[in-house]
């Protein structure tokens, strides 16, 4: 039984729904793919991942998240033939896309192997999509960052205008227009069996980042191992949430796109957190402060354009998917600290992560 719109109103009505379902995930060993593993098995879900490997130290490696997995792909997305031959083989009913290179920093470093797979990896994904039978819902994950800065607090909605002028905002904004073009070229939303969404969340916070150059893996590197703490841009305001928000919402969105109950809404999702929890990179340091010591804070002149203020309107998927922020800032901040104390202590994170998510969905 599922709650109005289709949406699952506890984890027993979410296993319900996900048991047993074949789901294809590209990006699975990136830090947000790992969550949606470790989410997706405790719903008792058949995975199949398309990824490349992960690094020695990460969030997949660390939670033994292969064993998790029906079959792991180590695999390019860039590689349109090995993508399609891989899907024919799993036999996916939803497929979530959130392969990428994730970072703004690295994108002006290195910005034909951000353009490659944010672009080219998506529109292979679409090309592949065409000839699996089996599949009936593909969620492509993009990001908050493509939409195109003209006032300074706008709060984005999902038809605003597109543009992104750093190269990994331009990608993504590139995957959503490509989703557009498949959709209407070759997707009819309307007929056709595939149903295919964007989904456009805000800056993602949790156990397990090990990314450089964002706010949280930096903080806990500076308490974990009592060394000096450098930010940029601390007075950049984002739509900051935990990483269990917005693999949530994805869940959501597919479950309800699967049962029919969207055919009549626009592709796009925002996927944001409350309007308090709009706050800045220097705010989100202070929460911290009053709970851990860090002394030893220096700031450093960023030289990469970014945007100074960020915010999303997330009342659609509110109103159709029943979905919102559960955990506040100062929750959110708890949990990412509790997630580190058990890391340094040596616990099994696997079951620190089912953890939190049980405790997510119980609130």
């Amino acid at each position: 039984k599922l709650g109005k719109y289709g949406m699952a109103n506890s984890f027993k009505e979410l296993k319900n729904f996900w048991k047993n379902k074949r789901v294809f995930i590209t990006g699975h060993t990136g830090f947000k793919g790992t969550w949606l593993v470790i989410f997706l098995n405790m719903m008792k879900a058949k995975i199949y991942g398309y990824s490349l490997k992960a690094p020695k130290f990460s969030l997949f490696n660390q939670t033994k998240s292969s064993k998790l997995v029906k079959e792991n792909y180590y695999l390019n997305i860039n590689d349109l033939n090995s993508l399609k031959k891989k899907l024919h083989k799993s036999k996916p009913q939803i497929v979530f896309h959130l392969a990428a290179q994730p970072l703004v920093s690295n994108s002006y470093e290195d910005p034909l192997n951000t353009f490659m797979p944010n672009i080219i990896g998506t529109a292979n994904l679409l090309e592949a999509i065409k000839e699996i039978k089996s599949i009936k819902v593909v969620v492509i994950i993009t990001t908050d960052k493509v939409y195109k800065i003209k006032k300074k607090n706008k709060y984005f909605l999902e038809h605003d205008e597109l543009g992104g002028k750093d190269p990994y905002s331009a990608s993504k904004v590139c995957a959503e227009i490509l989703v557009n073009s498949y959709i209407k070229t070759f997707f009819d939303q309307l007929s056709h069996r595939i149903r295919i969404s964007t989904a456009r969340s805000g800056n993602v916070l949790g156990g397990g980042d090990y990314s450089k150059n964002r706010i949280i893996p930096d903080i806990l590197k500076s308490i974990n191992h009592k060394k000096k703490l450098i930010i940029r841009n601390p007075k950049h305001i984002r739509p900051w949430q935990h990483v269990i928000e917005p693999v949530f919402g994805y869940l959501l969105l597919a479950q309800n796109l699967f049962l029919n109950k969207l055919l009549k809404r626009s592709h796009s999702w925002n996927f944001g957190p409350n309007y308090n929890s709009f706050i800045s990179v220097y705010e989100l340091l202070a929460k911290i402060k009053k709970l851990k010591n860090i002394k030893n804070i220096s700031i450093k002149k960023n030289n990469y354009i970014e945007t100074k203020v960020l915010k999303l309107n997330s009342e659609k998927a509110k109103k159709y998917l029943r979905w919102s922020q559960k955990w506040n800032m100062d929750k959110t901040i708890k949990k990412i600290l509790e997630w580190n104390d058990s890391y340094n202590s040596k616990k099994n994170m696997r079951k620190i992560c089912e953890k939190q998510i049980k405790e997510y969905l119980d609130k």
